[in-house]
């Protein structure tokens, strides 16, 4: 039978009054039923009923609806997917209402032809955009059709939208940190509810119980991604309904649990209420206790000595076995960028001063650790290098008993007499000197990192830019593990290989941090730099997830094309350079009482702390 084209209106229920629109083409005329929304181990199932809207083939909206609360289908397959992933399925990616700065521009789109799927395709498979499209057009198109639906609701992007990829892994899955700039890249562009759904829903997945090995994580751990899944009916396998299937890590490479998560979520959590000026969303009760959930987890005592938190290898955006376990940067910035979003968000109540206490304790010992153990210049190696070790005292110069031989030989002309950055890991008798391009830029951007210790960052990438960016934006750290070395630590990975993927690679979506940073730091031009060499290519390379070889030179030799967040990061690098005050969102400056308890710290006598501690009660959430 000919295809029949149909919008799908659903309501929100509690989430929101508002309606989102989806296309869908099904074989014949639908006859659909959905239960309403019930929580399951695994996930969320769709369950809301459904009202249509007839649509002509070009797009344009015919006449007549109806609505059909409790049709069922019979003898035939329910196609009800949120996001399409085949180009040989009929599902149409139309996406939720534009903001008026974007209306007339879908508009002329959608009268001259109907929006494609995952692109035109060509012959050979490529998706292929308009002949005179702008790379930034280019860019808003592809982004477009990554989004992923759920019950006929925008609430994330996929991962990557290959459509010559035989091999799918999880890249068809919406993961938070990728999200993120996709999340922003909205907001920017005055499109909210994309943003408003992931936040909500992917909160519901937070409870969910997650289990591996008979083990159970923290209860605020928040997943890695999630999936919509067309799964059969319980009790009618001739009707489908749609779930969302989280994975807590339970099914990732190497089993590890997604400590950046939670982190990110806080930060896009504000960052929508600065936005929008909506801050009924973070008002909510349910999104209190999410963002208390995760500060437990946080803030929980354990055995370890320093404020810093305490993970394992591969539980960030570097994903896989580099030799960051312990207390990686990127994660300290998140962390530390994540407490202060999450303090200004926090609603006054009874029984939460303890938390909000032990919340600030925590920022002030964070700030002070990082700023004076992790910093590192042409000064400070010097210091390193004089260092005595073995020294048993409770004012210690040598506090980790880092020993001189340490300092690797690549450091010692690498490191410019201006500039200086944090280093990627602290750990007793143990300096990981590799620059992390995340940790540092984040460090800026939330003010874990001193005004002065800002500007030294840019000055190094400034410095250090042809290692740095060389032919594309942007080294995801510095430098690259090789020989016995990269054999020990990562095991041999045939994916970290030297100058590739984490080991050195360069990653296009880190573009949108360096702007945030150069933005905030008044510099912008070194963002506008960036963005201009990635022009050149990026598009023509038809996005791939990350670059290769010492000057990024070819793309990666696994790296997915159509990577959304390489996209995305493109878009919000854009969009924050044609309106750099749009970046105080994102932000976070230094709080003077945070700065006078740093000083307190800096002229304290450590033994001043020494004795018996006082009785404290513990925070409750």
């Amino acid at each position: 039978m000919a295809a029949t084209e149909t919008v799908l209106r659903v309501p929100l229920g509690s989430l929101s009054q508002s309606c989102y629109l989806a296309s869908f083409f099904v074989n014949s005329t639908p006859n659909l039923s959905f239960k309403p929304v019930s929580r399951t181990k695994r996930g969320l199932r769709c369950t809301n009923s459904h009202e249509f809207t007839r649509v002509s083939n070009s797009g344009v909206r015919g006449g007549g609806s109806f609505h059909r609360p409790d049709c069922a289908l019979k003898g035939k397959k329910l196609v009800c997917k949120c996001q399409k992933h085949d180009v040989e399925e009929t599902l149409r990616s139309t996406l939720l209402p534009p903001s008026d700065g974007l209306a007339s521009d879908l508009k002329s789109d959608l009268d001259e032809k109907p929006l494609p799927v995952n692109g035109s395709v060509s012959s050979n498979g490529n998706v292929q955009s308009a002949g005179t499209k702008s790379v930034e057009d280019e860019a808003w198109d592809l982004l477009r059709q990554s989004i992923v639906f759920y019950c006929g609701s925008p609430i994330g992007t996929i991962a990557a939208n290959d459509p010559n990829s035989t091999s799918v892994l999880n890249y068809d899955q919406v993961f938070i940190r990728d999200f993120i700039p996709s999340g922003i890249a909205f907001l920017l562009k005055g499109e909210y509810d994309i943003v408003r759904n992931f936040i909500l829903y992917t909160l519901q997945l937070q409870s969910w119980e997650k289990t591996m090995d008979c083990h159970s994580p923290g209860q605020g751990l928040m997943p890695a991604s999630f999936k919509v899944k067309t799964v059969p009916l319980d009790g009618d396998d001739s009707m489908t309904e749609e779930v969302l299937d989280p994975d807590f890590g339970e099914a990732a490479i190497g089993r590890v649990a997604p400590v950046d998560s939670g982190l990110w979520w806080i930060i896009l959590l504000r960052a929508y209420g600065k936005c929008t000026g909506d801050l009924s969303v973070q008002e909510r009760v349910d999104v209190q206790t999410g963002i208390k959930m995760i500060l437990k987890l946080c803030l929980a005592d354990g055995f370890d000595m320093f404020p810093t938190l305490l993970v394992t290898d591969g539980s960030c955006m570097i994903d896989r076995r580099m030799g960051i376990h312990g207390h990686p940067l990127e994660i300290q910035a998140l962390f530390y960028s994540a407490l202060v979003c999450a303090r200004e968000m926090l609603t006054p109540e009874d029984g939460s001063d303890d938390l909000i206490r032990a919340l600030n304790n925590r920022l002030v010992a964070l700030n002070f650790h990082i700023r004076e153990y992790y910093w590192l210049d042409l000064k400070k190696i010097n210091e390193i290098y004089r260092y005595q070790t073995e020294e048993y005292s409770y004012d210690a110069v040598n506090k980790f008993n880092i020993y001189p031989d340490q300092i690797p030989s690549w450091l010692v002309d690498f490191m410019p007499n201006r500039g200086g950055y944090l280093i990627g890991n602290l750990q007793p008798a143990h300096m990981d000197f590799r620059f992390f391009s995340l940790g540092n830029l984040w460090s800026i951007v939330g003010s874990l990192a001193s005004n002065e210790q800002s500007h030294a960052i840019l000055d190094f990438i400034e410095a250090k830019w042809a290692e740095l960016v060389a032919d594309m934006p942007f080294k995801i750290c510095y430098p690259a593990m090789e020989g016995e070395e990269w054999r020990i630590i990562t095991g041999s990975d045939p994916k970290n290989t030297p100058w590739s993927y984490h080991n050195g690679g360069a990653w296009p979506t880190l573009l949108w941090q360096l702007t945030v940073a150069s933005i905030k730091m008044g510099r912008p031009e070194i963002a506008e730099k960036a963005v201009e060499l990635a022009e050149r290519r990026i598009a023509l390379d038809k996005w791939p997830e990350y670059y290769d070889t010492k000057r990024a030179r070819f793309i990666g030799k696994q790296a997915r094309l159509y990577q959304t967040w390489s996209i995305a990061g493109y878009l919000v690098a854009k969009l924050l350079l044609a309106n750099p005050a749009a970046a105080k969102f994102l932000t976070s400056e230094e709080d003077s009482d945070l700065t006078n308890a740093f000083s307190c710290m800096i002229s304290a006598n450590p033994r001043r702390t020494r004795g018996p501690k006082k009785t404290q009660q513990p925070f409750i959430v």
